[in-house]
Order: C-alpha cells, then structure tokens, then sequence
C-alpha cells in the first residue's frame, strides 16, 4: 500500500487529549501528562496532539501506550508552535490578490482587491509593515480587513505535537503524551500568629500556583514536587523543585492536600481536580495548624554587630514534629508573623523564609530586632606572639534588658583566628556550638544589666 493511502487512513487520528494531569516544580516547568484516544492501523499512521502548550521541551516528549498492549514504533516527532495569524496567512498570498474590507462610519461596507507586495510577517516575531498594491499604488497600511479563501491545510490553529508512527497491528489505544513544559512555578508561603506574650502560634499554609504556559488545564490532576532537582544550565534555572506539606496532627481540611517522599524529594498530591487557566494564579490552603510552641529567642551576636553597642536579633524556634501539631515535610517558602494584641487585632512584626525542612527538624527563623534589648561587645586586650604562634584576647560583652518582664539572651562569639582556640577564662560556662562558634545564655531581669567576659587563646 502507497504511503499517501496509509496517511488517509490515519486521518482520523487528530486528537485532542483529555484528562490532564500537571506535576509542578519550583524550578518554573511542569511535567504534563494527558491522554490520547489513537485509533491505530497496520502500518504507518499520522497523529497529531492540538493541545500542548507553548513552551514545551520538545526534546523531552514521550508518547506511549501505558497499557503496554500495542507495539509502535515512532519514526518521526514534530512539534510546531506557528498558530496562524492574520500576517501569517497574508504571507501565503505575497504576489497574489486578496479582498480587503473596509469599513468607514455612517457608509456602507466596501470591498477593496489589493495586490499582497509583503505580508509584514516575520517568524521570528520582528515587525515589518505590509505592502499593499491597490490600483497600482503602493500602501504599506492595509485598506481593509483580509478575507482569505481557506485556512490551508498546512496551518494550525494551536501549538501542536505531531508524530509518524508504524504500528505492527490495529487498535483503539488511550495514549499517553508526557512532557516538560516550562511556564508553570508553584511556592509556599506560611502564615503565623500569635499573641503578643504567647509561645504558641496558629501556622496557617498556603501554596501558589501560577501558569504562563499559554494552555489551560481544565479539571487536572495536579501535584507538586519539593526537593531539589538537578537540571542542565540551559537557559533555564538549574535546581529547586517544590511542594506542600500534609500528614500527622496537623488540620487539613477534606484531605486537601497529601504527601508522601517519592525517590529523594516529596511529592504532594492535591485531592481535587484545579483547574488551572494559562496566566492564572491559584492559591490553596495545604496545612492548618493551632498550638504550635515556638519560643522566642534572642541572640546577640557581637561579630554580627561591628562591636560597640548593637542590636538584639529575635528569633521564633519550633519543631516539625507531631507532637508539636506539625510533623510535616515543609517545602521551602516565605514565612510571615503576626502578633495579635490585646484587642485581637493582628499586626505585621516580621518575614523570613525557611528552606525545605524534613518532619521533626528544628525550625528558626529571624523576624527582626528587639527595640528594647542591647548588647555592647567591646575587646579590652590583646596579645599576639608570632614566634611561638600564639594570640589572646580578652572580650568584654554588656547585655541590657529594658523590658517589663524577664528575659534569656544567648551571647553569640566566634573564635575568629583559628580553629585551634580555648577559653583560659570566662565569668560564666559557655556551650560549643560548632568548631569556630560558642555561646553563653544570659538570663536577665527586668531593667538588668549583665557583664559577660572570657579569654581566648588561639594556636596555630
């Protein structure tokens, strides 16, 4: 049998896939999958998907039957992204006559032939004024809406995947199309709140999507990737992945959202069909949780500081564990805090992010400074022996409480010379935080003052 008999055959097999399904990286692309009805015949067969987006990876498409019961093999595969346009067509008709409209207000319509010079249609989307011949004059403005005789048989309507394939058999098959598209990004962000005295916070989740695709998915099965996925610099981003948090004590509503680890990363799946229309933003609650302990914590870190007097950082520290109404994988995202005060209105007191945090992680996060704690961090002696290799110096930190209630502040030092050091004196115990880092807790009363001294000996 002739190829063109065979490719007649197989006309029927332009198809429109239904029941999208999107998995969402951070990273700004999205795997989709779909479903294609193919009717296959013996031998060669032309299929074409009308529904693929914009900014597909065409490198990356996979058509295959996930029922495993036709055999096909794919001799050829095409994506074309030339929706027609008006310029589009003109440029089909350069040299030939085409009929212009032309409509004028208060007269009746009238029509115009006019001879196509140029089309004014560029690929690769420059500008370029058209050429019109009309009673053997040129214009380079149109004298009229073009009315074109057919669309063609070359042209299409949406972007579109198009695949030669030779099949060992015939058969009605759901195919599925499988691609990485980029144009979709996905993050997290969380909400907390608090009482202005309160260590427990009400952690409210969200998730935001958005589509520049320039295809809508209607009704789709939609999940969301967190981890961080390796991907080759080329022209897109390499690294993160994203997703939503779910599980344990912490309230979701209707099972929202699920999760589960999937390979090295988690994987959450929302429980309702989204639709999701190109250049849309979405948002969906993904975690609700009330009582969750997180303590405050002040930290002064003199280094941080420039010595001399400085500021008091604030943290707010939490556990990703169950027992604290939590113990979810949390993707990365914006955290915002909020305190209620004592007429229950909220107000803004700080923003941070967290990176991606596995359940029963410790969680701390900087929300800004304290107006009415004070640090000092001043170095009162210094000594330095090159030829034996040895430094001292002696630091002086003052720490001041002018809050109406007591407080702790963890002094922050950091043995800066060397990772070969110990402290031949101090005024208090200190706890090794890493190799260079070390810190006293200072407890403080109301209006207190403290002074904290140590000596450190370095070697090298």
């Amino acid at each position: 049998m002739k190829l063109s008999a065979l490719l007649l055959l197989a006309a029927a097999s332009v198809s429109f896939a239904a029941d999208p399904a999107l998995t969402i990286y951070n990273g700004g692309y999205a795997v989709v999958r779909e479903t294609l009805p193919i009717d296959l015949k013996s031998g060669l067969n032309q299929v074409s998907f009308a529904g693929a987006t914009a900014q597909v990876e065409a490198d990356s498409v996979i058509l295959r039957d996930v029922a495993g019961k036709a055999e096909f093999q794919i001799l050829e595969q095409s994506y074309r992204n030339d929706p027609v346009s008006q310029a589009m067509l003109m440029s089909l008709f350069e040299g030939k006559t085409l009929e212009f409209v032309r409509r004028e207000a208060n007269k009746p319509d009238s029509v115009i032939i006019g001879k196509v010079v140029r089309s004014g249609y560029v690929p690769s989307g420059n500008y370029v004024e058209p050429v019109i011949e009309v009673d053997g004059k040129l214009q380079f403005l149109l004298p009229g809406s073009p009315i074109f005789p057919s669309l063609g048989t070359d042209n299409i309507l949406k972007p579109t995947l198009n695949w030669k394939l030779n099949s060992a058999s015939s058969g009605k098959i759901n195919a599925e199309v499988a691609y990485l598209s980029r144009g979709f990004t996905w993050e997290a962000s969380y909400n907390l709140v608090a009482t202005d005295k309160s260590d427990l916070l009400d952690v409210v989740g969200w998730v935001t999507m958005n589509n520049q695709s320039g295809m809508t998915f209607a009704d789709a099965k939609l999940k969301l990737m967190a981890g961080d996925v390796n991907r080759l610099a080329e022209g897109y981003a390499t690294g993160a992945a994203g997703a939503m948090p779910m599980t344990a004590s912490a309230v979701m509503a209707d099972k929202v959202v699920t999760e589960k680890s999937f390979d090295e990363f988690h994987l959450y799946t929302l429980g309702n069909p989204v639709t999701l229309r190109d250049k849309e933003t979405k948002q969906v609650e993904f975690v609700r949780a009330t009582g969750v302990k997180a303590e405050r914590v002040y930290v002064f870190d003199g280094l941080y500081q420039g010595g001399g007097v400085g500021k008091v950082q604030v943290y707010r520290e939490f556990k990703n564990a169950e027992a604290n109404k939590l113990g979810l994988a949390l993707p990365k995202g914006k955290v915002r805090f909020y305190s209620q005060d004592a007429d229950r209105q909220l107000e803004f007191v700080g923003e941070n992010q967290i990176d991606h945090t596995p359940k029963d992680e410790i969680i701390r996060v900087l929300t800004g400074n304290s107006f009415d704690l004070v640090g000092e961090h001043r170095i009162t002696n210094e000594n330095e022996d090159g030829a034996n290799r040895v430094a001292t110096q002696t630091v002086e930190i003052k720490v001041r409480n002018r809050k109406k209630e007591p407080v702790e502040i963890r002094v922050r030092e950091h043995a800066v010379r060397s990772n070969t050091w110990t402290l031949t004196a101090q005024s208090q115990p200190h706890e090794k935080k890493d190799a260079q880092t070390f810190e006293f807790r200072v407890p403080l009363q109301p209006d207190e003052e403290k002074v904290i001294t140590y000596t450190i000996r370095y070697t090298w």
